[in-house]
């Protein structure tokens, strides 16, 4: 039976780079593309970000891939946690799909970073940032004049759900988790602490290690290499996962997957970029590489998923859209990519484990 998917196109470029990456997985596989609308695209069509239309098709797919959210003609329609934002979508589609970690890979491409060569070139890390709690979703909140409040809310259940899957992941790498918090000021930092050292305990083959995230930060950059799961909550992994991009050179080159109780959500790091919506520039390498990440994580095709990573950064090496210093267009680079799918790489696709990716660079 084909894979059934739920393709939210979105807004400003989203779109765009949502053909390139359904492009390639329909290069991998047979699936079934099920269109819907979020984000502002939804606003413009329902008055709401996340109709329920959307939400349910999405609940009877595989996985679900968008594109993008969101963009400056939307800005006007009230704080972000009240409905009428087109980021209130994606918020509210996480809950409703019960996505709990983002997975957010970070390592060298080839392209200009802002650290020496030799500092990205070797380092490959994996933020596992925990989606559902922390201060984007604590109650109460409020804005005034004159002072606004926002609260922390953490449980010791969400922090050990999310704890379990980042050991369970470096299992799979290099065994080593660092797990990011504020246990020196943060109450929720303290308990996060807790719970981790609690999960640890069950995995004896995984080192952990506690850093704040001031320190984290700094590290990150210094060297990156040291660093291979990182594991934090929803504030500290949304700031650490952008400043690991620095890694690849660009935010728009990496990919993303929200993981949890039922089909995962995913989607390119990279915002709706409005201003270059409809011009056929946008760079599709970060949706290429979350089809990867699909492959593997929802449809089991580990294989498939290095052969595209492979064909993207091949891609890389010849051609390149104008935000990371080429002239290329995003059919020019989509091109390159199938051009450089090896079917050899999953000829011999079976259950086994996966395989770490060589991305060839």
């Amino acid at each position: 039976m084909k894979p059934k998917i739920a393709v939210l196109p979105g807004d400003g470029i989203g779109p765009e780079v949502t053909y390139s990456a359904l492009r390639v997985l329909a290069a991998c596989l047979p699936f079934e593309a099920c269109q819907a609308l979020v984000g502002g695209a939804a606003i413009d069509a329902t008055g709401d970000p996340l109709p329920a239309e959307t939400v349910e098709l999405c609940r009877r797919c595989d996985a679900v891939f968008l594109g993008a959210v969101g963009g400056p003609r939307w800005e006007a329609a009230g704080p972000r946690w009240e409905a009428g934002r087109p980021e209130d979508g994606l918020l509210r589609l996480r809950r409703e799909l019960g996505v709990y970690a983002s997975l957010r890979p970070a390592r060298y491409l080839g392209l200009p970073t802002p650290l020496k060569e030799g500092l990205a070139r070797h380092a490959d890390v994996l933020v596992v940032r925990e989606l559902s709690a922390g201060i984007y979703f604590g109650e109460p909140r409020w804005l005034r004049e004159e002072a606004a409040l926002d609260t922390w809310q953490q449980t010791a259940q969400e922090v050990r759900r999310v704890a379990h899957l980042a050991f369970r992941l470096a299992r799979r790498r290099r065994k080593h988790v660092t797990s990011v918090d504020k246990a020196n000021v943060l109450a929720s930092s303290r308990l996060w602490r807790r719970v981790v050292a609690e999960v640890a305990a069950e995995y004896g083959d995984v080192a952990l290690e506690n850093r704040h995230v001031d320190a984290a930060s700094f590290e990150l950059l210094r060297a990156p290499h040291q660093f291979d799961v990182i594991l934090t909550d929803n504030l500290f992994g949304d700031i650490l996962s952008d400043e690991a991009a620095a890694l690849a050179g660009s935010t728009g080159v990496l990919p993303s997957a929200s993981l949890g109780e039922g089909p995962g959500l995913y989607q390119p790091n990279h915002g709706p970029a409005p201003g270059i919506a409809g011009r056929g520039v946008a760079n599709p390498t970060g949706a290429i590489l979350t089809v990867a990440l699909m492959l593997e994580h929802a449809l089991r095709r580990p294989q498939m998923a290095r052969a595209v990573e492979a064909a993207a950064v091949a891609a890389l090496r010849e051609l390149r859209t104008p935000d990371v210093g080429g002239h290329a267009t995003t059919e020019q680079v989509t091109d390159a990519v199938l051009r450089h799918l090896s079917w050899s790489r999953w000829a011999s696709e079976s259950e086994e484990e996966p395989v770490a990716a060589d991305w060839g660079v």
